[in-house]
């Protein structure tokens, strides 16, 4: 009698595991495919904006505009880091999620456009 009701608890246990597995199995498949399309939007973006060749005069005036409150007018650092020399410590698809995630606090993330960000990038390297 006692082999009958472990068969029975063993199968209990089975569908239970079957069930939290493919209840695992799908929350992480939804989030891998949230992943995948955010991830690929952020790479189109970056690849759009590389292709651009930016001004670096409007990229002054950009930098003016929103960040000389943290990094100074010249762009020597305030609350913010000094960024002469920024594109030699970070590559441009670096700098790009810098900016517009704002990776490290406090620094803000911005919505920037392509056409906008290639031209902060080109005072970027206007900078070294």
């Amino acid at each position: 009698m006692s082999t009958s009701s472990s068969t029975a608890a063993e199968r209990d246990f089975k569908r239970d595991f079957l069930k939290i597995f493919f209840l695992a199995f799908g929350v992480l498949l939804i989030c891998f495919s949230i992943f995948s399309v955010n991830h690929h939007e952020n790479n189109k973006y970056i690849i759009e904006t590389l292709e651009l060749n930016g001004s670096a005069e409007e990229g002054d005036a950009l930098f003016k505009i929103n960040c000389v409150g943290c990094h100074g007018i010249t762009a020597r650092g305030l609350v913010g880091p000094d960024l002469h020399s920024i594109t030699q410590r970070l590559n441009d698809k670096e700098i790009i999620k810098q900016v517009t995630g704002g990776l490290t606090p406090p620094m803000p993330s911005f919505e920037i456009d392509p056409v906008n960000m290639s031209n902060l990038l080109k005072y970027l390297h206007s900078l070294e």
